[in-house]
């Protein structure tokens, strides 16, 4: 009976996948991978996270060794990797989830202890990063300077993302999303307060967006619209990636990728302009919505009752939730319920423990 009261819980159909309700695992960093490889602990994870017609995806997963920039994180470009993921994946599906691989590269968010033989970060600029405050509120990351990339090398990082999606296909994954969002190298070319470029681009919206779109096109030829999808954050200003007009990026961006028919755009609300800190503001994610032709996955923020309103009022197709998911791995049952949440520890996100703050969530007796 519950179910018919709660849009979350409605069913929805997704391209060829059959989903039982509207409650999506947000792609979450875990930093859990030792040595860029999924580990064992992670089926657990995954697992315990899924419902039958559950869409779930992966923490954001590495398309080279040069796409890395926090310790731990996994990759999908050796074939060592590859295996590494078929259980995890595995492990899903028997549970009758849908599982999409996050593949993303990091760009100058990152360190030369991250690359190999210590080079400097890839990146649309050459412009630094400034030191940040981790999210655990304490410890301050600092950035190599970036390496701008040379308009002839820009081909090769396409070719990565394109092999990195035949791998995901490979480990068994239903789909990839590929990371355009929260300041890392795809938005660092999208977005004009980073890219500074004077090539194909630099420069116009067209121009920095180019090189998204190239992504999303040899994705789209290797393993099919209909198992691609994107995440967004227009609005955000995360790792000092900010836009003039984001808006207008936005709407670029949803009609551009329409034309290619992929299968999701996940974007995220213009509330979360940081990480963890909600603000008022008077834009909206229903233009890009509206221009959408498929799927449209909204994150940010989001409560029960929030995602309640969001499909009641047909602003959004589906909800993904972070931080909740984390902590309640049965969330799907607790808002069918009602139930009370389990609260998150924020200094557990990103240790190494391949048990604390990961699997130890309690469930609903």
């Amino acid at each position: 009976m519950a179910q018919h009261s709660n849009p979350l819980l409605t069913p929805y159909k997704m391209g060829n996948f059959n989903l039982s309700h509207r409650i999506v695992l947000a792609p979450l960093t875990r930093q859990r991978s030792y040595n860029n490889v999924p580990q064992p602990h992670a089926i657990l994870y995954y697992s315990q996270r899924t419902s039958n017609g559950g869409l779930l995806i992966s923490e954001a997963t590495g398309v080279s060794d040069t796409a890395q920039g926090y310790p731990d994180t996994p990759g999908i470009w050796t074939k060592e990797q590859v295996q590494a993921w078929k259980p995890i994946v595995d492990a899903v599906h028997a549970k009758g989830g849908v599982f999409f691989c996050q593949i993303w590269h990091v760009g100058r968010v990152s360190n030369s202890v991250y690359q190999p033989n210590g080079e400097a970060p890839i990146s649309s600029t050459d412009k630094p990063l400034l030191p940040q405050i981790r999210a655990n509120g304490i410890d301050e990351t600092n950035f190599t300077p970036p390496r701008r990339l040379r308009t002839d090398e820009i081909p090769h990082i396409v070719n990565h993302f394109r092999l990195a999606a035949r791998n995901a296909i490979e480990a068994g994954f239903d789909g990839v999303e590929i990371h355009g969002a929260h300041g890392y190298l795809l938005e660092q070319f999208m977005k004009d307060k980073v890219n500074d470029r004077t090539d194909e681009y630099g420069g116009s919206l067209e121009n920095r967006c180019r090189f998204v779109l190239e992504v999303v096109e040899a994705v789209v030829n290797e393993i099919g619209a209909q198992r691609v999808g994107i995440r967004l954050s227009p609005f955000a200003d995360y790792s000092q990636a900010g836009d003039s007009d984001p808006k207008q990026l936005g709407l670029y961006m949803v009609n551009a990728l329409s034309k290619y028919g992929i299968l999701f755009c996940h974007m995220v609300e213009p509330r979360m302009k940081t990480v963890g800190e909600k603000v008022e503001c008077p834009h909206s994610l229903v233009p890009m919505r509206k221009a959408f032709n498929g799927t449209f996955i909204s994150a940010g923020g989001y409560d029960r009752q929030d995602g309640i309103n969001a499909v009641a009022e047909n602003r959004t197709d589906l909800v993904a939730y972070g931080r909740l998911f984390l902590a309640n791995p049965d969330l799907p049952k607790r808002f069918e319920l009602n139930a009370p949440l389990n609260k998150y520890n924020r200094a557990t996100f990103y240790i190494s423990d391949p048990v604390l703050g990961y699997t130890d969530y309690p469930f609903l007796e």
